[in-house]
Order: C-alpha cells, then structure tokens, then sequence
C-alpha cells in the first residue's frame, strides 16, 4: 500500500509540473496573435528540420567543419597563395616525370591516315614495352603479376584469341561464354565450401565484386526500411568500401585495429553497429598487412543483429582455400562460418588468370539478386545485368575457366605450398634483423615491414635503389612486399633477405637521416592536416596519366633545368 501510495504521490506530482509548465507557455505567447503563432511554429520547424540535417550526414559534422575551417584557410591571400605555388610547382613535376622517361619520346594524337600494317604496329608495340623501367621478370615487384608463367601466358594468348569477339551479353549467341562463367562461379564457390544454394558471378575485378556485394546489400537495407544505410568495416579494408560508399550514397563507418594484432577490433566493431547498419567487412587477408581478421567473431555478430556479413578475400582467396591441403592450415574464414552471406576473391591474382577477372560469391540467391540491375520499360527492350558492365569481354571469361581448368587442384596446392614457405622463409629471416619488425602475424603472402629506430621509408628507398619494387603504406608508416610465383623462383628471396639486411646496415649508419623521394611525399601527406591537399594532388596524378605534352608551366621548368 504504501508503494501504491507513493507512485500515486509521484503521479500527482509529475502532472502538476506539466500544468506548470503549460501555464508558462500560455503566459509567455498570451501577447501574440494566432498568426504570430503559425509563423513561429513554421520558423521553428524549418530551423529544426535544418539543424538535423546539417548535423545528421553521411559525412561526420568534425569531418564537415574541418573541410570548411581549410577552405577558408585557403582563401587567405598570403596562405592560399603560397599553398597554390607549392601545389603548382608538385604537379608540374609529376607532369614532367611522367612524359618525359624517355627521350625523345613522343606520343601519337591523331589517326594514322593509312592503318599500320601488322608488322608495323607490333614493332610500335616493343617500343612501348620498352617504356619501362621496372623488371617484373626477375621478381623484384611486390604483387603486380601473379604467375608469369611463358607457358600459361601462351595458352591465355590462344584462349582470348579464339574467344576475342564474345560478349556474354548475348548468352544466346555465345552459349559457351556463358557455359564457362556459370562454372567459374561455381568451382570457387565449392572451394569456398559454399552448398548447392551458393552463387555468384563474374566480374572485372576485385574492386567491382566489393561493389557489387555493398550495392546488393544498399538495396537489402532500403527493402528492411533503411534510409541511410552504413558500411562497418575495419580500417585496413580495401579502398574500394569506401568508393562503393561513395558511389552508393552509403556511410563508411571505420573502425580501428587492435595495434598488437592489426586485426579489427571485434568490440569497438561491435559498438559502430546502430539500425542502419547495412552490412558487416572483415578481410581474408587485408591487404596492408596480410594478416586476416577474426572471422568467426565478426560473424557472431552478424548472426546476433541479422547483419549481412561479407568476407572480402579478394587478394589472397586463391591461396587460403588451398592451404589447408598445402600443409598450411587456417581458422574457418569461408561459407562453412554461420554468418557469412558474401565472398569477393580474385582469380586474377593468386587465381593466375589474366587481368580483369574475379569472383563475388553469395550464401543465397536472394542475395545476389539484389546486385541484378533491370529495367522494363526500356524502349529498346528488356534491359537486364548482373553487374555494372553491360558487355563484358567474353575472351577473359574464357581465359580465366581456361587457366582453372589448367592449373587444377594439384596445380594450385603445388602453387601456394611455395608461395607459403617463402613467406615464413622471409619472415623468420627478417624477424632477426632488431632493427625492423612485422605488422601482426601475416599467415599468408603479404609482409608488411616498420620500424622504430629509423623512418622506414628509407629501407623502401634502399632496396629501391636495388630494382626493388615495394608497395608503400601509411596510417602506420610501413611498407610492404606482396609474393607471388615469381618470389619462388631459385635465389630471389634469398636475395631480398640479403639485400634488406646490407640497406639496414647502410641506414644504421646514420639513422636519423632525413628520407627522400616518394618516402618523403608519403611522409609529408601523413602529416597534412587537410586531407583535402592530399586528395587534389591524387587526382592532379590522375589527370596527368592522360597526358600526350606537358602544361605549359612544366615546359618553361623543363626548359629552365637543361631536361629535354
């Protein structure tokens, strides 16, 4: 009773504030007239409305205000135009770098007026292979060409040409084409353990698979009432998330890595997950530091909220199926994990076949229909793809069902059983070396590289200096070599040991030395405040891939240094 007494007591009390309030308001409009109210009513609400918006983005509101605090920095007079000098002065050079490698060189800008004849343009061709500088052969290159092989390079060669003018567009004209994709997709799905409802297609690359699975996802999201749907991913996963989120209208939610591990950070995962996340990304392995995130954790996760979960094992996915049986094994990481609805792996990396061909794979059906794009009323017919390309070049489907059929099973196990062993060669000999460490525990074939006793671009530019061809990284400092098929061959990673071991005894010698070249770039953009710096000289590099002269400012440089 005495319970009873006092929620009434509460009760009482709860409402005679509400009344006193209402008679506050009454008191503080009584003087305005009922179209005042309406007017104000409206104000407020268009002020509101307003203010969530602006806060409520897929941009963060600090990401928003420190983009505007940099543009206004950059309207100053003095600041502006000094930062547009330097801006200037980077971009010619990059201009000048990239036209002028070689001398004489020139570039063709109008159609010939009587076509080449075959001979002719194959010994046009030998100049352009001569244009570079870098010798993929002798295996100095980190990732880039995954096989080599002359003997399988000759077969693609015969493949495409017999296959050069199909389109898997038109499945009834080239029924073979289509033959070979529905089986590509179906032997990586049963490598991936995936039942008879798993299903897939084929695509262009490992950037438009991650696509595809975030935009079959977007729509799932806006089906389940979604009006902003996010992508939760780790910071480590591949770039393309956040281009599918900028393509898609999706929010990137990143979230950190455990610093020991760099492995994504399963509660800090766990907490970014809200109502709109629209799907989940872990990677098999990541492609900064190879190593491969908690899969079954995430995938708990997934189960718990009904998120769909996608695995992106576009880099290495054509070495982890077959290292169990190549002696190597690994914690679950494919369709055998309840949870994962969606697989991205690549076929031409570690799948050996030509460029512009990979996979993404889905639990169900139900799923991949969502990354069907059709239309009906269309005048010129029923317009239906199963992914962003409409045509599509039947010749690397065919290359790629050629290259598996090729390799088989026994090929591929022979294949990552050395690329595996060369790996943990590598890192049981550099883990000797007291002056460099390893990122995290790399299972499969990325080893990335840092240091705290001296900027290790510094080691990038060394073995550089020695054909070396590795790829830098930031947000850590790092660098990183990928391995392939050209690593195994006899002596190269013997080589890179050696030559890692002679760069660190020269670096040690004074190592506080300032870094040069592309390492001291990427050390500067790290420490740019406003990343949109960064990203105007991205696409400025972007813009100069397509250039047949130099500006006009990077010819009066040109001039001025005594380069021709």
């Amino acid at each position: 009773m005495d319970l009873q007494k006092a929620l009434m007591d509460y009760k009482e009390i709860a409402l005679q504030y509400v009344l006193d309030v209402r008679t506050y308001v009454n008191d503080a409009f009584k003087e305005l007239e009922p179209c005042h109210l309406i007017i104000l009513t409206f104000a407020s609400t268009i002020v509101t409305v307003w203010v969530y918006n602006f806060i409520f983005q897929r941009e963060s509101l600090k990401s928003r205000c420190k983009k505007q605090f940099f543009r206004i920095v950059r309207r100053l007079p003095f600041i502006g135009s000094k930062i547009q000098k330097e801006l200037d002065k980077a971009l010619d050079d990059m201009a000048h770098r990239l036209l002028s490698s070689k001398d004489g060189m020139s570039f063709v800008k109008t159609l010939p007026r009587t076509g080449l004849k075959q001979e002719q343009v194959m010994e046009k061709l030998k100049e352009y292979s001569a244009l570079g500088e870098v010798s993929w052969e002798q295996g100095k290159v980190s990732g880039t060409v995954y096989s080599g092989d002359e003997r399988l390079t000759q077969l693609l060669v015969k493949v495409y040409g017999e296959f050069a003018w199909s389109n898997p567009l038109h499945p009834d004209v080239f029924p073979g084409v289509r033959k070979m994709e529905a089986e590509v997709v179906r032997m990586s799905c049963n490598l991936f353990n995936g039942g008879p409802e798993t299903c897939g297609v084929v695509t262009s690359g490992g950037t438009e698979s991650i696509l595809m699975a975030c935009k079959a996802y977007r729509d799932l999201a806006y089906e389940r009432g979604i009006k902003y749907p996010e992508i939760v991913a780790p910071v480590s996963a591949h770039a393309a998330f956040d281009k599918a989120a900028h393509y898609f209208g999706m929010k990137m939610v990143h979230v950190p890595l455990e610093k020991k591990t760099m492995r994504v950070n399963v509660k800090a995962m766990r907490r970014a997950i809200s109502k709109n996340t629209a799907m989940l990304v872990c990677s098999a392995p990541q492609f900064p530091h190879g190593v491969i995130d908690p899969i079954e954790e995430v995938a708990k996760l997934a189960v718990k909220y009904s998120i769909p979960f996608h695995v992106d094992a576009c880099l290495g996915g054509f070495l982890i199926v077959f290292m169990k049986k190549a002696g190597y094994p690994l914690s679950p990481f494919d369709f055998r994990v309840k949870g994962v609805t969606s697989i991205s792996a690549d076929t031409h990396k570690y799948g050996y076949a030509p460029k512009g061909s990979s996979v993404i794979m889905y639990s169900h059906k139900d799923y991949r229909q969502h990354q069907f794009f059709v239309t009906s009323d269309w005048p010129g017919g029923l317009y239906a793809s199963p992914s962003i390309a409409g045509s599509r070049p039947g010749g690397i489907v065919a290359a790629c069902w050629a290259t598996m059929m090729h390799m088989g099973e026994g090929g591929y196990i022979e294949a990552t059983k050395n690329i595996i062993s060369t790996a943990r060669f590598i890192i049981k000999e550099l883990q000797k070396m007291k002056e460099i460490f390893i990122f995290g525990n790399p299972e499969v074939s990325v080893i990335a590289i840092g240091s705290e006793a001296f900027d290790i671009y510094r080691l990038s530019n060394a073995l550089s200096a020695k054909s070396w061809n590795l790829n830098t990284l930031q947000f850590p400092p790092s660098i990183h070599i990928c391995l392939t098929l050209l690593h195994t061959k006899p002596g190269v990673a013997q080589l890179f040991v050696k030559d890692v071991r002679e760069s660190l005894s020269e670096i040690m010698k004074d190592p506080r030395a300032k870094t040069t070249g592309v390492g001291a770039i990427y050390g500067m953009a790290q420490t740019i405040p406003d990343r949109s710096l960064v990203t105007e000289i991205s696409k400025a590099f972007l813009d100069c891939l397509y250039l047949t002269e130099l500006p006009p400012s990077a010819k009066q440089i040109n001039g001025s240094t005594g380069h021709h």
